[in-house]
C-alpha cells in the first residue's frame, strides 16, 4: 500500500482505531494518545501492508497492541515516580521537629523490616543495589547471575518492597 492510498483511508481507520482505544482507556485523552500512536505506526509501515489484506483488522490489532504498550509504559512511570517519592521520604525527614524525625526513623525501620521479608537471593541483590549502588552488570559479575536475571530479580524485589511499604503506610 502506498502513502497516498493510506492517506485516502486514514480518516476512516482513525475513527475505528479511536473506538478501540476508547474501550481500553477510561480517559478520552489517553485514548486519543493511543489512537495517534497507532496511526503513526500504521503510516510508518504502510508500504509493507499487502494491498489484499484487511487493513481495518490490522489497524484494530495495532491499536490494541498500542493500548497495552502505552498502559504498561504509564504504569511503569507511575510506579517509578511513587518509588522515588517514597525513597526520598524514607531518606530525609522534612523538618527538624522531633515528631517528624521519629516518623522518619519509624519509616526507615519499617523499610528495613520489609527488605528482611525478601527471599535471601532477592535481599542480597536488593542490598547490593541499595547499599553499594552497583549496576546490574556489576551485580551479575559479583554474584554469577546473568545480567538479565539480575534485572528481573531486582525489579521483582523492588516491587515487593514498594507494595508492602505502601500497604503498611496505609494501615
Amino acid at each position: 500500500m502506498t502513502h497516498p492510498e493510506f492517506e485516502h483511508i486514514a480518516a476512516q481507520l482513525r475513527q475505528r482505531v479511536l473506538k478501540v482505544c476508547l474501550r481500553f482507556f477510561d480517559c478520552r485523552e489517553d485514548a486519543e494518545d493511543a489512537a495517534q500512536e497507532s496511526m503513526e505506526r500504521l503510516l510508518r509501515y504502510c508500504e509493507h501492508i499487502d494491498a489484499g489484506r484487511n487493513v481495518e483488522l490490522l489497524a484494530v490489532r495495532v491499536a490494541k497492541n498500542c493500548c497495552v504498550s502505552l498502559h504498561r509504559k504509564w504504569q511503569h512511570e507511575r510506579h517509578t515516580t511513587d518509588v522515588a517519592l517514597l525513597s526520598q521520604r524514607i531518606a530525609t525527614p522534612h523538618s527538624d521537629s522531633p515528631q517528624e524525625q521519629l516518623e522518619a526513623e519509624d519509616l526507615q525501620k519499617t523499610a528495613l523490616d520489609v527488605v528482611a521479608l525478601l527471599k535471601p537471593r532477592e535481599r542480597q541483590l536488593f542490598e547490593l543495589r541499595a547499599n553499594l549502588d552497583l549496576s546490574n552488570e556489576e551485580i551479575a559479575k559479583q554474584t554469577g547471575i546473568p545480567k538479565a536475571s539480575v534485572a528481573a530479580m531486582l525489579s521483582a524485589a523492588r516491587k515487593k518492597v514498594f507494595t508492602e511499604l505502601k500497604r503498611r503506610m496505609n494501615q
